[in-house]
């Protein structure tokens, strides 16, 4: 038994302070206002910090140097990156991936197996991956390189390269394995390429897109249920055409990421999102990158791609935008700062909206019999101590 006593519990309805929370086997056990403790195993005072939810980034594709689609010898990307995220109060997250060829899909997706029926003992959670695909738009490509993009159409190629059907092949080897994919709904048989995904995985997304406001809802209608960064890598929001972005924020059934960091999508627009669709249908994501958590003018890769850490984002040595250098602590910290959230709508964000959209039972929240992934923050939210199921699996170490 653990009993963290004296901070303030952010609940999904409201923030017990001081509040005492009890953990056995793995689980919350018991949530009360302060009092001492009674004949527990282990008590931790936490007086001016606050306990929150484990949080759950479902676009990541990188951090501390580590890249999902790294192909060093031996090394395994994914449970690396596993390793290193709880520092940053990430207890579960989605491996994501640029566009690539089958035969780095299959690597990846074989990592992410292992890790998910083999996990870190000290690592956060590994959910199915995002794949951040190859059937995107190339006008609005960004970073994901050009030469891994394909038509969903497209089974052949007079160069010999790998062709649509060899990725979805991959995807239908791996589909348990596979959780969130990123399509532009607009390109030559997109809207069939929804359906058969949608039969398959849970979640098909829609992004890195050129789309009308009538091919998003027809995307929608088609089975798609999420927006990858809402606002990035899509039209501008028009008054007369509202476009992908508009279609989105008008519709109850799909979910949208938000890149939080109050650079690829300014704090006016993130408050906008959030009054249209409520925080129950807006997920807080970094879409970071290897150099996340590493000094301005780290070097590393995406995707085989070197980008280099700048002071907002990463870049390209193009200076194209290549993904941010945010974590999830970072993400909250903006959220309650600069965007001006309460903490519970910031945790509903980071944590409760994540788990319910990909229908983790009895994570994101701090209730009982929950699961005991929980972080623990200090007055400025920044991250103290991480615990998943109930372990403790990091501890800030005071310079």
């Amino acid at each position: 038994m653990i009993v963290l006593s004296g901070a303030a519990l952010v609940l999904p309805d409201r923030i017990l302070s001081p509040g005492t929370l009890v953990v056995e086997n793995g689980r919350i056990a018991e949530i009360r206002p302060d009092a001492p403790s009674v004949g527990s195993h282990s008590h931790f005072a936490f007086h001016d910090h606050y306990i929150v939810p484990g949080f759950i980034d479902v676009h990541v594709h990188g951090v501390d140097g580590i890249d999902t689609l790294d192909d060093r010898p031996g090394g395994d990307s994914i449970a690396k990156i596993a390793a290193e995220l709880p520092r940053y109060g990430v207890s579960a997250f989605c491996p994501t991936t640029v566009a690539c060829a089958p035969e780095a899909l299959r690597r990846v997706l074989d990592q992410v197996r292992r890790a998910r029926q083999n996990p870190e003992p000290r690592g956060a959670r590994v959910l199915p991956a995002h794949l951040e695909s190859n059937f995107i738009n190339p006008a609005y490509a960004g970073a994901q390189p050009p030469r891994c993009l394909r038509a969903p159409t497209e089974d052949s190629r007079p160069d010999g390269e790998f062709t649509a059907v060899d990725i979805l092949r991959e995807i239908e080897r791996a589909a348990p394995d596979v959780g969130i994919v990123t399509v532009a709904p607009e390109l030559d048989g997109g809207l069939e390429l929804i359906r058969w995904l949608a039969a398959r995985i849970s979640r098909v997304s829609l992004g890195h897109s050129a789309a009308t406001y009538d091919q998003a809802l027809e995307a929608i209608g088609a089975g798609a249920k999420h927006a990858t960064h809402l606002f990035n890598r899509m039209p501008p929001l028009g008054h007369r055409a509202p476009g992908l972005a508009g279609a989105v924020l008008q519709s109850d059934e799909i979910a949208a990421e938000i890149i939080c960091d109050a650079y690829h999508v300014h704090p006016a627009m993130v408050r906008t999102a959030i009054a249209a669709k409520h925080p129950a249908r807006v997920l807080a994501i970094t879409d970071g990158t290897a150099v996340s958590g590493l000094p301005v003018g780290s070097r590393a890769r995406l995707g085989g791609q070197t980008i280099t850490a700048g002071s907002s984002a990463a870049m390209l040595d193009d200076g194209t935008l290549a993904g941010s250098t945010l974590t999830m602590e970072g993400a909250f910290q903006t959220l309650v700062g600069r965007i001006g959230l309460s903490l519970i709508d910031a945790v509903t964000l980071c944590a409760t909206t994540p788990a319910r959209e990909l229908g983790l039972v009895g994570h994101g929240v701090l209730a009982p019999e929950a699961a005991a992934d929980l972080v623990i923050l200090d007055a400025m939210f920044s991250v103290v101590q991480t615990y998943i199921g109930g372990q403790l699996v990091y501890t800030r170490t005071e310079n």
